[in-house]
């Protein structure tokens, strides 16, 4: 699943969560249903880098950094941190459970660019219905 689309899924677990403490066990399960998904995903990291901290900033400035939304956006979409972050592997596997069974992470099904939109429609949704801050 792209970074934007996780981000927009654990934004909406997070809000229907009720609490910051549930958003944040929810989200990784939301991001390990996501990659269980099959789906495309960008070539370009950068674009889903810059499009996935986009929408927690998006969440961010209109629910608040701490909104239960926000914290599930972004705990969803952590995982993809290890795609572009020099970590530390040992025996040079993933860390997350389905980025480290490839079995679990499926090609295929929903394209990106669908993914794209989708996250565009759940963030207006999430946006447009926050309290302001």
């Amino acid at each position: 699943m792209i970074v934007s689309l996780h981000v927009a899924t654990g934004a909406a677990v997070g809000a229907l969560a009720g609490s910051r403490a549930r958003a944040l066990l929810l989200a990784p399960v939301v991001h390990a249903l996501g990659d269980v998904m099959p789906h495309g995903d960008f070539q370009s990291r950068r674009f889903e880098s810059v499009s996935g901290v986009a929408a927690v900033l998006l969440l961010a400035a209109r629910r608040g950094p701490l909104d239960a939304a926000t914290l599930g956006g972004a705990l969803a979409a952590a995982p993809d941190l290890e795609h572009i972050l020099p970590l530390h592997r040992p025996g040079g596997r993933p860390f997350f459970p389905s980025h480290r069974f490839r079995r679990l992470h499926h090609a295929g099904g929903i394209p990106a660019r669908t993914q794209l939109v989708l996250a565009a429609a759940l963030l207006a949704v999430l946006v447009r219905h926050a309290e302001k801050v």
